[in-house]
């Protein structure tokens, strides 16, 4: 019985051997681009920035980072989705990639399939989604948000990175659940929301929180809930939106690589690994804390479930919002 078993493994190992060999021996032909589907200054551009630089050290070939906002990002994720499939074009997205592509489906308009011209590669972290609001206005919580912008002579505006996008869809729930109106107002990405929160012009919105957390500190913007399923270890005091009677408002807030569908085996496998190092770097770990995010590294095939299963959840929830991209 062991000689069997033993046999067996010694013949998983050989046929696994070839598979890891070329994975080892792939090297990228040049500079590899990183496309960062927003405009620089927010958190996903900056975690893209800390991994690229790392990459760089370690594969031999630049890691450029390049900013293709718009859209919600539906713009930058396009030119991934097209890119040759070779290692050499990745995509670094976050957790709108679910929201707007939903979005985009039920308004026929999607340019590309998450599922189908996409491959998965590796989480780059957890990042909490906070709802923010200016300072000057008067609430703590989601139940006086919705109570405040009942009261107000005309609807208050909400900011979003664009139409579908995750802040947009939460917010177009949270309208529906609690009975209140608020104007839309989108952005081409989150620092330039932000900017105009701090400026009042805008008095909701949401941000990841690595982001806004300098300016939540200094009492700039308001946390009055956060997405995740617990609460967030910088902000413990920040209820969830779940805590606060808004289940449907839940969503996990994830920043993660991706390359071209039919991108080979042993270039995914080589380029898990090596993400999956950086993330375990104490240099790029600590910094991802310092954000008051949480590393990444996780399995493709892991990383494949979080973000095929977040999109699923998704769709029906804009479908019953009937929400439309313009």
């Amino acid at each position: 019985m062991i000689a069997r078993r033993s046999l067996a493994v010694a013949g998983f190992g050989l046929g696994l051997a070839p598979a890891i060999l070329r994975a080892q021996n792939w090297t990228p032909n040049g500079p590899i681009r990183v496309i960062v589907p927003f405009p620089a200054g927010g958190t996903t551009d900056v975690l893209a920035r800390l991994y690229a630089q790392r990459l760089t050290e370690t594969l031999g070939n630049s890691v450029v980072v390049e900013n293709r906002g718009g859209a919600g990002g539906s713009i930058g994720a396009d030119v991934v989705a097209k890119a040759a499939p070779d290692g050499q074009t990745l995509l670094f997205h976050n957790l709108t990639f679910s929201t707007t592509t939903a979005a985009l489906e039920h308004a026929n308009r999607a340019p590309h399939s998450i599922e189908r011209d996409f491959a998965p590669i590796t989480l780059g972290a957890n990042v909490p989604m906070m709802l923010l609001v200016h300072k000057d206005v008067p609430v703590s919580n989601l139940t006086e948000l919705a109570a405040w912008a009942r009261a107000q002579p005309t609807p208050p505006f909400y900011g979003s990175t664009g139409p579908g996008s995750t802040v947009n869809l939460i917010a177009e729930v949270l309208k529906r659940d609690a009975n209140f109106n608020m104007e839309h107002v989108p952005f081409r990405g989150a620092a330039p929301l932000v900017q105009d929160m701090l400026a009042g012009r805008i008095q909701f919105g949401g941000d990841q929180l690595s982001s806004s957390l300098q300016h939540m500190r200094s009492g700039a913007l308001k946390p009055v809930a956060t997405l995740a399923s617990t609460r967030a270890t910088a902000m413990p005091n920040v209820a969830t939106v779940r805590e606060q009677g808004f289940p449907n408002a839940e969503m996990l807030g994830w920043n993660g690589f991706f390359a071209p569908a039919r991108t080979p085996e042993a270039v995914l496998v080589k380029l898990q690994a090596e993400i999956a190092a950086a993330s375990r770097h104490p240099t790029v770990a600590s910094r991802i804390q310092e954000l008051g995010a949480e590393p990444g590294g996780n399995s493709s095939a892991e990383f494949t479930q979080q973000v095929h299963s977040q999109i699923a959840a998704v769709r029906p929830l804009v479908q019953a919002l009937n929400m439309r991209v313009e």
